[in-house]
């Protein structure tokens, strides 16, 4: 097996095998980690190659240099490590999560790596020297939408008050509509910091969106949904496409006009949009039963919709303990 760094000859191979493989994610993706090397995080993109030369694992590594901070390596939704050769791969990425944070001492320097795969279940790789991280990058509960479904079964599945209120939408005539046109960021924007505003979340600047929105429309990885009722934007939402999965990732929405139901006509549209283009899964994107929460509130709604909870092991950390006391030292100082 060879390990070394990707390059840009590389992309499509990483690019198939974060979409094909069954913990990949966007966050993996090459398009997700130019955009972060916009909004100021430097990226450092490695894989794993069999004897002929074909990519068969691999890792993306973040990191956001803040001298003042004890920072983090981390790759989210990762490391795709080969079959058979899991705790051999690790160990590589280790070694060279290790040496990358000596190089980024005059930066911050880095006191752990925090990965986070998208299992199930902890995989005998994930070594005692990793520790659940008390923080994680992706939320590691998740409500999955089977698009496999006809659109009869999907309706079937929904708690009762949903389909009621898709249909109530239907009847009020709102309407839907979804582009990735850069003219659509702004209006986005508006109604994601209101509700954010409103509901008491910290909310990402204009810059981030325009950074996000560009890079993934011009992939064709992303779209702006907007819910419409007598000629004025009333919800929107921001949809991921990845592999066989919609993951719809932000959202907002306005207080006039509750009484039409315009998030419920939207987020049935994405659903239905998503199924017609072929993928498999509508993703949520967080999910928690636990009234005490951040997501409670929304998970309400989004139970209404059926679908199947998804719980993955989170985030862990692999801790530098050298760099680590080097790093306290230096900030108490």
């Amino acid at each position: 097996m060879i390990f070394r760094k990707l390059v840009n000859s590389d992309r499509q191979a990483w690019d198939k095998l974060t979409q094909t493989h069954t913990q990949g994610c966007f966050m993996q993706s090459w398009a997700w980690a130019n955009f972060r090397e916009m909004d100021g995080y430097q990226t450092f993109r490695y894989g794993f190659f069999d004897e002929f030369n074909q990519l068969i694992g691999g890792c993306i590594f973040y990191f956001y240099p803040q001298p003042s901070s004890a920072n983090l390596i981390f790759a989210p939704a990762a490391p795709l490590l080969p079959k058979t050769l899991e705790s051999q791969a690790m160990e590589m990425l280790i070694t060279e999560a290790e040496t990358l944070a000596k190089t980024k001492e005059n930066q911050g320097g880095a006191i752990a790596l925090r990965i986070e795969p998208l299992l199930n279940t902890k995989p005998e790789w994930l070594s005692a020297d990793f520790v659940r991280s008390p923080a994680d990058i992706m939320p590691s509960e998740t409500l999955w939408i089977d698009l496999q479904k006809t659109e009869a079964e999907l309706l079937s599945a929904m708690h009762s008050k949903g389909r009621y209120n898709i249909c109530l939408s239907h009847r009020y005539g709102v309407e839907t509509t979804f582009t990735n046109n850069d003219d659509a960021i702004p209006h986005f924007y508006d109604l994601f910091y209101e509700t954010a505003h409103r509901q008491g979340f910290l909310s990402e600047p204009y810059g981030f969106f325009i950074k996000l929105c560009q890079t993934l429309f011009r992939e064709s990885m992303a779209e702006i949904g907007f819910a419409k009722y007598q000629g004025s934007i009333l919800a929107t939402i921001l949809v991921i496409y990845w592999g066989d999965r919609c993951t719809y990732l932000y959202g907002g929405r306005s207080e006039s006009d509750r009484q039409v139901m315009p998030v419920y006509a939207l987020h049935w549209a994405a659903i239905k949009r998503a199924k017609q283009r072929g993928y498999k899964i509508y993703d949520f994107y967080g999910y928690s039963e636990d009234p005490n929460h951040a997501y409670y509130k929304f998970s309400q709604f989004k139970k209404k919709f059926g679908g199947k909870i998804i719980n993955t092991i989170g985030a862990h950390d692999y801790f530098f303990y050298d760099h680590l006391a080097n790093i306290i030292v230096r900030l108490l100082k």
